[in-house]
């Protein structure tokens, strides 16, 4: 049976276990989106508590694909030497770091991006702030390369691999969505041409690493909205990406106008309630060959090892290691009481004033 705590290698990047620190948003960068000292001191945490592989809050790989302040930029050849010292931190505790490359497109607005956002089609729906303009073709191409460099740039930093993000409602996910994507050209439509975005990313980022390097996605197994991506499509981009030769999928669902299914829920105070994604996980698992991580909700070591026992390749969390970053070597230890994390969000409320995300409730307990 397989265990929690088993390696696993993903084209030969071997995991100390099979605990994943699913991407965040730090807010610890500068407006520039360079990576500060915080940064990667919080990197350099992570690894020391024992998790398997750590990625990054997601990093723009285009200036206009900015969402939020104090957001990681892998848009230009500026920052080598910070990325150097972030990956550096993690080696050097024998961890493993992954950087998650995204576009907001729609789902930024003009402060954040520095101009109009830009998605597949100028639509106004829930989950973009504003009324964003239509992507040329020549911009997709550009927006193509584009990833392909900081793919480019994350391999000649020493990550260990690169993730792309297709989820929660970020560009290729709005590609990927109906709801999003109204193109009457071939990237509009059918599934087959609303993938097309997805695959022309993978190949100019498989073409920029090689053959050897782990390229991930985080995928949604179904948006959970009217309208938006459904489980029976993502099925189909996911069986696409494993032909195509995608390393790991880590499935998750819904976007920020899900309503109580978006990707980070609250109020998760029972089993039951935990690994929310599973079965979307579960669903992709039985139709593709490539390992598949599930996010969503995990907070019990015994839920957790049910789920790799069955069959799903890992576990990623997040929130839970805010709170404590040494989670995974407490429960390595034989201390398997649930994590702490009351799942409020409260952690990502001070991120905007104060530098970064922190846990808001360890900082009362410690301060009462």
């Amino acid at each position: 049976m397989t265990s929690l705590f088993d390696q696993l290698t993903l084209n030969g990047m071997t995991m100390r276990n099979r605990l994943v620190r699913s991407a965040t948003w730090e807010g610890m960068c500068e407006p520039d989106g360079r990576p500060t000292q915080r940064l990667i001191d919080c990197y350099r945490t992570l690894a020391e508590g024992g998790v398997g592989l750590i990625i990054t809050g997601y990093a723009f790989v285009s200036r206009e694909g900015k969402q939020l302040p104090g957001k990681m930029g892998i848009h230009v050849d500026d920052f080598a030497a910070e990325m150097r010292a972030l990956t550096k931190a993690v080696h050097e505790q024998g961890g493993k770091v992954c950087i998650q490359l995204v576009h907001a497109g729609g789902q930024t607005d003009s402060k954040n991006a520095g101009q109009r956002p830009l998605a597949p089609s100028s639509v106004k729906v829930d989950q973009f702030p504003e009324q964003p303009a239509e992507l040329f073709k020549e911009e997709i191409a550009r927006l193509v390369a584009a990833f392909a460099a900081g793919a480019r740039r994350a391999k000649e930093y020493g990550f260990d691999a690169v993730q792309l993000h297709g989820a929660h409602g970020y560009l290729i996910n709005q590609f990927l969505s109906p709801l999003t994507n109204r193109r009457d050209d071939e990237y509009g439509g059918s599934i087959e041409n609303r993938c097309r975005f997805l695959l022309e990313v993978y190949r100019a980022v498989r073409a920029a690493v090689g053959s050897d390097f782990p390229v991930m996605i985080k995928l949604n197994g179904c948006d959970n909205l009217e309208g938006g991506l459904s489980a029976e499509d993502a099925l189909y981009a996911a069986k696409v990406l494993d032909a195509e030769g995608i390393d790991a999928i880590e499935v998750s669902g819904g976007t920020g106008a899900s309503g109580s299914q978006t990707p980070v829920r609250t109020k998760i105070d029972t089993v039951e309630q935990e690994g929310y994604n599973l079965e979307l996980a579960k669903g992709i698992k039985a139709a593709v060959g490539c390992p598949v991580i599930s996010v969503g909700g995990f907070r019990s070591f015994a839920v957790a090892q049910q789920t790799v026992a069955a069959g799903v390749d890992g576990i990623a969390l997040s929130r839970p290691l805010i709170w404590e970053p040494d989670l995974p070597r407490r429960w390595q230890s034989g201390d398997t009481s649930r994590a702490k994390c009351i799942s409020c969000n409260g952690c990502f409320r001070p991120g905007l004033k104060e530098g970064g995300i922190r846990c808001v409730v360890k900082d009362k307990a410690v301060t009462e």
